[in-house]
């Protein structure tokens, strides 16, 4: 019995069972076991891209949890490598014309079983991630939230981390690409100005951004719209890089910020942006939210809520299921967000007292962001593995490579929402057409 579980017949069963599902995977990519020895998983392979084993306990963990908690817990401590390109390089290359299922489908579960069999008790020393949010991360009772806690958790990893992927303005939303082949850069300008032109913002008019990131949207609206904008967060780090920005540039007659919690602030405005906000708030507290901003916006004032969204659900039920991805995303980037499909967020914000006039997806627009986010952070693996460790530097390449691949096939979306403030009947003074949108400024 002892035999069947020596590393000889490890290797030697792993290196059978690759060789015997290469044709059905038919992957530009190559296994490099533990021995040095590299398996093609396909028959046109060039030999660029390596997933590297680090020993027979990665299959035996596959085998006993086959899971993505599993996955990313071996990739993140380096049991599992990618070598010959980036994230966004491998998931190109693991594309194929054929469907998974119809591949998967001509691989044998039994002999995919009988030649795992010699690893059921191999184990890797993978330990816990430290890298984790270890309170409730999903956090869909509002007793049980900790808002302050799941912000700081994602934001204040630092400024210099954030430095080495988001581009020279700091954006960190979708940007908005008006010709695929423009720079990330000149994307994240367009975005701005074109939220601005959405809330059709006028010199001297009071505007808030709830969650203003690190102060991008609010500077360029007061120096290229004139008003007088205001910021509210609950991140330490980026209060303080946005006030340090907004005095470089000298816009602080105009532009001011605080940490404060949204349902507590108090004030009134002409316009509100949401970017990238109320994923952050939990389905549940969206009456709260949108009731919120309805009392801060004068009548007929402009809302955009830019958030991303799930797709909509065969039943109620469903729309409680916690897939494996997102699992993810809450324990280990983004605690206690949550999704909802763009209709239901339309109707909340009817229901607390707007009128919805514009829905726009840019599905397709952040897919081509994260790309160019992971690709940033990975050219800046060195810094980033020195400014936050290895293991977090690897739960984020995976989350930017993931999240693009999500948007591109159109498992997630993403949704701007225009909507005015409607206290009372009559016209909403929005203009007839969206040209105001694309002509010349």
């Amino acid at each position: 019995m002892g035999n069947v579980f020596s590393s000889e017949t490890q290797l030697s069963s792993i290196k059978e069972l690759l060789k015997s599902v290469a044709d059905p995977l038919d992957l530009n990519a190559s296994v490099r076991l533990w021995d040095g020895d590299v398996i093609p998983l396909g028959p046109n392979v060039d030999g660029r891209f390596t997933i590297e084993l680090s020993g027979p306990g990665v299959i035996g963990s596959l085998m006993r949890r086959p899971s993505l908690e599993t996955l990313v817990r071996l990739y993140a401590t380096g049991h599992i490598s990618f070598n010959g390109g980036d994230l966004i390089d491998f998931t190109q290359a693991l594309k194929t014309e054929r469907s998974n299922r119809a591949r998967l489908k001509k691989i044998s579960k039994m002999a995919v079983f009988k030649r795992t069999l010699p690893f059921v008790f191999a184990k890797t020393n993978a330990r816990d991630l430290k890298d984790e949010y270890r309170d409730d991360e999903v956090g869909r009772v509002e007793t049980k939230r900790n808002n302050k806690d799941y912000i700081q958790f994602h934001y204040d990893v630092g400024n210099d981390f954030y430095k080495l992927f988001l581009g020279s303005e700091m954006v960190y939303t979708c940007a908005y690409f008006k010709d695929w082949n423009n720079s990330l850069d000149q994307a994240q300008l367009d975005k701005l100005d074109m939220i601005c032109r959405k809330l059709r913002l006028e010199p001297g008019e009071r505007m808030l951004d709830i969650g203003f990131g690190w102060g991008g949207l609010i500077c360029h609206a007061a120096r290229h719209y004139g008003v007088h904008a205001h910021g509210i967060t609950l991140s330490q780090t980026q209060h303080d890089y946005a006030k340090a920005r907004i005095d470089e540039l000298g816009l602080a007659d105009q532009v001011t910020v605080e940490i404060c919690d949204y349902a507590h602030h108090e004030g009134q405005y002409d316009k509100i942006s949401s970017i990238g906000m109320s994923e952050h708030i939990g389905v549940a507290n969206y009456p709260r939210y949108f009731s919120k901003i309805n009392s801060l916006l004068r009548d007929r004032g402009i809302v955009l809520n830019h958030a991303i969204a799930s797709r909509a659900k065969a039943s109620k039920k469903l729309t409680k299921v916690i897939r494996p991805e997102r699992r993810f995303i809450l324990k280990y980037i983004f605690p206690g967000s949550e999704l909802t499909p763009v209709g239901m967020t339309t109707d909340f914000l009817e229901k607390c007292g707007f009128e919805v006039h514009d829905v726009e997806s840019w599905r397709e627009h952040y897919a081509l962001t994260l790309k160019y986010w992971c690709k940033n952070l990975s050219a800046n693996k060195d810094k980033a593995i020195e400014m936050v460790g290895e293991e977090r530097y690897r739960l984020w390449v995976a989350y930017l490579a993931g999240g693009s691949a999500g948007f591109s096939a159109g498992s997630i979306k993403i949704f701007q929402v225009v909507a005015t403030k409607r206290a009372k009947k009559g016209l909403s003074g929005m203009p007839p057409t969206r040209e105001h949108l694309y002509r010349a400024a």
